[in-house]
C-alpha cells in the first residue's frame, strides 16, 4: 500500500511514523509513505497558501492553486491509482468499519488541512472523501492523518505480529447479530497484584471456559460502556 500525505508541517509526520507498528511495516516493505509539503506548490514567490476569507471573519483559508496542484503532482508519480481523503471535523466519522474498508485499498491520498479552513471549490473540485475523527476540532489535519494512518498500516497483512490481533480488537470483533463488541479485559503475570487476583477462569486451561467469559466481558463492557453500540440505548 501506498499513503501519500499532503500537509504544510510535513516534519510532524516521520517522528511519529518511523515507531512501532508503523516503522516495522513499512521496514517490512508493507506499506509506503510520501509527505509533501503544500507550499512547494504554491505560485507566489513566498509560497504562500492560505489568504484572509472574503466576507470577513476570523482566521485564513487554504488558497485552491497550491493544493489543487499537489494533488495532480503526487498522483501523476504512481500510476496507481488513488483515493482522496480530507481530514475534517465535517466529515463522516472514523469507524473501524471505514478503516477497514481503506486498508484495502491500494493508494490513499491524504489531505491534511489547515487554517480556519479550505476554499470550498477547490474540495468540490477534487472531490475527496471528508472524514473526521470526532466532534471536536483540532489545530490542523495532521493529528487526525497520523490516526487513520496507524489504524490502516496495522491492519496489512503481517504487520501485526498475530495474525488474529486485529480481528479480537474492539470494535472487529462482532455478536451473532454483527454489531461491534469492545474488546474484553486482559491480564498477565504476576497472578497477583496490590491485592487485585487474575480471575480463576483464565488459570484454568479450559478454552472453551476462557472463551465463554471473554465473550461475556466483551458483552458486559459494551452495554456498560456504550450502550450505543449495543442497541441498548434509551429511547
Amino acid at each position: 500500500m501506498r499513503i501519500d500525505v499532503l500537509t504544510i508541517f510535513p516534519a510532524l509526520f516521520e517522528p511519529v511514523l518511523k515507531e512501532s507498528i508503523p516503522g516495522r511495516a513499512r521496514e517490512a516493505g508493507l506499506v509506503d509513505w510520501r509527505i509533501t509539503d503544500i507550499r512547494s506548490y504554491a505560485d507566489n514567490k513566498h509560497n504562500k497558501v492560505d489568504d484572509r476569507p472574503f466576507g470577513g471573519g476570523p482566521g485564513m483559508v487554504m488558497m485552491c492553486q497550491p493544493l489543487h496542484d499537489a494533488v495532480l503532482a503526487v498522483e501523476s508519480e504512481d500510476p496507481t491509482p488513488a483515493t482522496r481523503i480530507l481530514m475534517t471535523p465535517q466529515g463522516e466519522p472514523l469507524t473501524q468499519q471505514i478503516v477497514e474498508e481503506l486498508a484495502a485499498l491500494p493508494r490513499l491520498l491524504i489531505i491534511a488541512g489547515h487554517y480556519e479552513g479550505i476554499d470550498e471549490r477547490v474540495i468540490e473540485e477534487l472531490e475527496p472523501r471528508e472524514i473526521s475523527v470526532g466532534d471536536f476540532v483540532l489545530s490542523g489535519g495532521e493529528i487526525p492523518a497520523l490516526a487513520l494512518m496507524d489504524a490502516v498500516i496495522r491492519l496489512q497483512e503481517g504487520a501485526l505480529g498475530h495474525e488474529d490481533s486485529s480481528i479480537e480488537d474492539s470494535f472487529s470483533i462482532r455478536d451473532d447479530q454483527g454489531r461491534p463488541l469492545l474488546d474484553c479485559p486482559h491480564y498477565t503475570r504476576p497472578r497477583e497484584w496490590k491485592g487485585r487476583q487474575v480471575p480463576e477462569v483464565l488459570l484454568s486451561g479450559d478454552h472453551a471456559k476462557v472463551d465463554e467469559w471473554r465473550d461475556n466481558q466483551r458483552r458486559d463492557r459494551t452495554k456498560t460502556r456504550r450502550p450505543d453500540l449495543s442497541g441498548e440505548t434509551d429511547d
